[in-house]
């Protein structure tokens, strides 16, 4: 296998609050896509809802992936201002929310 070579995933899945309308959402959506062009490590978003036929998404309806460069990028967005700001507001529109950061390492068969 090899180990990630410096790039970082940052994976939330979210589950909105009832109440919170289909407009809110897309709005929520696009702050969070407007974040790749104000805050320069965060290089790419990547979002979508729960398709799974499994019934094992434990209530999380979706899902964000951003990628950056670095740990230290990932860092340098998370105490970012706006992405501060942006969080706040969003995080207080969900019921459930889970983060997880990794480095993707590919395996080579």
């Amino acid at each position: 296998m090899e180990e990630g070579k410096g790039v970082v995933k940052h994976i939330l899945l979210a589950k909105f609050k009832d109440g919170i309308s289909e407009t809110q959402i897309e709005e929520h959506i696009k702050g969070y896509a407007n974040l790749v062009n104000i805050i320069e490590p965060m290089k790419s978003l990547h979002w979508g809802k729960d398709v799974s036929i499994e019934n094992l998404h434990h209530g999380f309806t979706h899902v964000f992936e951003s990628t950056f460069e670095t740990k230290e990028g990932l860092a340098e967005y998370i105490a970012h201002p706006v992405h501060v700001e942006f969080a706040n507001g969003f995080l207080s529109s969900l019921d459930k929310v889970l983060v997880v950061d990794f480095e993707p390492t590919t395996v080579n068969i």
